[in-house]
């Protein structure tokens, strides 16, 4: 075979080891930790592996039109929070959207319009949801929620119901409803304080930390000789000196002794740090020797690390996680949530049920092929590069760890009767108008073939394209797996049947000659 003449038929080539080593060897996926779910490197959603997938709106309510400068935007928050009695950090203003968000149940639209203007602002409107960056930071955070829990193959996304709400749509391959909520109940709120004795006799609560304080976060593991677990901790040196003065202002410049009462802390004896995930306490300890002489001596600051110590070790697995991935902005209503979950043993049948359907596919294609040309020289190329081009297809999945869903199968049957459909147009423009004496009447009639091909992409491509930013599902995923495959077999596959034939062909008159 002269490979300058053929060179489409070697690209094919080319794709289908490449596809093949990403579909079967482990690891080789760019970011996979090593191999899918099976022996091969696919990833499967819910519908093929059991899981759960969730959809649930923010809780807040935004006013718009809220001209505050820049310079305004920490005042005008603390104000806010401070009439409608709300935690600070259900307060977001943002002067870049003129947007001022509250993110509690218990806020009605006109409260927030009779604050904003009895701080002197006028609102254009008040609306229930939140803003779109604020949705979006959501998405990363649940995101790195997933990951963090060792959810790899989870996916987070946004879409819009008809009714024009916006939902946080979840999915969970492999975990129950139950374990996805205990997961995003809570928003992962994580803070430190200094608990420390008033020349009155109260105690005082002091906040020194919060999660955006600290730089590095260690696994959590097991404490030596107890029973606790401990998260080891790095600060950011733009935070640790300020941590480390207020620690000896506070009175922990030396080793103290801790008796935290967390229902009554005014009964609190010596003087503590105390750690909260969400409002509950997972940690009131005093400072080791060690440690509180490092505060005094400023020596703590070179090296900004420590361990915050819980009870046990699902504690401290939690708190890793609140901190590596941050704290929601805004809470998810679950009572306005839709939920499905399957069963991963209903999944496996339509896994089962799909490879099934997806080889009868193959044998009716591939029957219906023979039948019109009787002719296995013709049949066969036609049947190998059509396979050709769900191989590659499967490879693009694999590579991007596409998580495979029912609406995908239904795309790649879809790219199995478009492309042979192609392919028959291919063989009809060429075979079917008389001989083919020499090489350019062949391209000639390829040509004219691929022009109609072309256009017949052109506008599927058109029309799936909606689909796959329109956030509507599953259909999304069958747009995106149709769209490639029409992709692939434009660019790829039908070039390089068209050189096959053109072999076929030309040797064929040449011996008839």
């Amino acid at each position: 075979m002269n490979v300058r003449e053929n060179w489409r038929v070697v690209l094919l080539v080319l794709f289908v080891v490449g596809s093949g080593i990403m579909l079967l060897v482990p690891g080789a996926p760019p970011g996979s930790a090593g191999g899918g779910t099976g022996p091969t490197n696919l990833q499967y959603g819910i519908q093929l592996d059991g899981g759960t997938r969730l959809q649930a709106p923010a809780v807040g309510i935004t006013a718009e039109g809220v001209n505050v400068s820049a310079d305004d935007e920490v005042s005008l928050a603390t104000n806010v929070s401070d009439e409608l009695s709300v935690d600070p950090i259900d307060v977001r203003v943002s002067a870049g959207s003129s947007t001022v968000e509250v993110f509690v149940r218990n806020v009605t639209q006109e409260e927030l319009r009779t604050v904003l203007e009895a701080q002197g602002y006028q609102p254009s409107t008040v609306r229930d949801g939140v803003t779109q960056q604020t949705r979006q930071e959501m998405v990363e955070v649940i995101s790195d929620k997933l990951t963090q829990s060792a959810l790899d193959s989870g996916s987070v996304s946004t879409l819009r119901s008809t009714g024009g709400q916006q939902f946080i749509s979840i999915t969970a391959p492999d975990r129950d409803l139950g374990e996805l909520r205990s997961l995003l109940d809570e928003r992962g709120v994580v803070r430190v304080y200094a608990v420390y004795p008033a020349e009155n006799g109260t105690y005082v609560h002091e906040q020194v930390l919060t999660q955006g304080d600290f730089r590095r976060i260690s696994a959590a593991e097991q404490s030596q000789g107890g029973s606790g677990a401990v998260v080891p901790v790095t600060l950011r040196q733009t935070v640790a000196e300020r941590y480390q003065q207020e620690m000896v202002q506070y009175g922990f410049g030396q080793a103290t002794t801790c008796n935290y009462d967390e229902e009554d802390p005014q009964s609190t004896r010596g003087r503590c740090l105390v750690a909260t995930l969400n409002g509950d306490v997972v940690f009131a300890g005093g400072v080791r020797q060690g440690l509180a002489e490092l505060y005094a001596s400023g020596e703590f600051a070179k090296s900004p690390t420590f361990q915050m110590e819980t009870t046990n070790m699902s504690e401290a697995r939690e708190l890793e996680i609140s901190l590596r991935a941050g704290q929601l902005p805004a809470p998810l209503n679950f009572d306005a949530a839709r939920s499905t979950q399957l069963e991963p043993s209903l999944a496996q049948r339509f896994k089962v049920n799909s490879l099934i359907v997806g080889i009868m596919a193959v044998f009716a294609v591939s029957g219906m092929v023979y039948l019109r040309y009787r002719n296995p020289r013709v049949a066969l190329p036609m049947i190998v590069t059509a396979m050709s081009e769900v191989l590659i297809l499967l490879g693009f999945v694999a590579s991007v760890q596409y998580a495979l869903n029912l609406s995908h199968i239904a795309g790649f049957i879809a790219v199995i009767g478009t492309g042979v459909d192609d392919l028959i147009i291919i063989a009809d423009e060429i075979l079917q108008q008389g001989e083919v004496a020499t090489g350019r009447v062949f391209q000639n009639r390829f040509r004219k073939a691929f022009w109609v091909i072309g256009a017949a992409a052109a506008t599927t491509i058109l029309a799936m394209s909606p689909l796959t930013v329109l956030g509507l599902g599953d259909l999304s995923g069958f747009a995106i797996v149709t769209i490639v495959g029409v992709l692939v077999g434009v660019l790829i596959t039908r070039p390089a049947y068209g050189d096959i034939l053109r072999n076929l062909v030309l040797r064929q008159e040449q011996r008839e000659e």
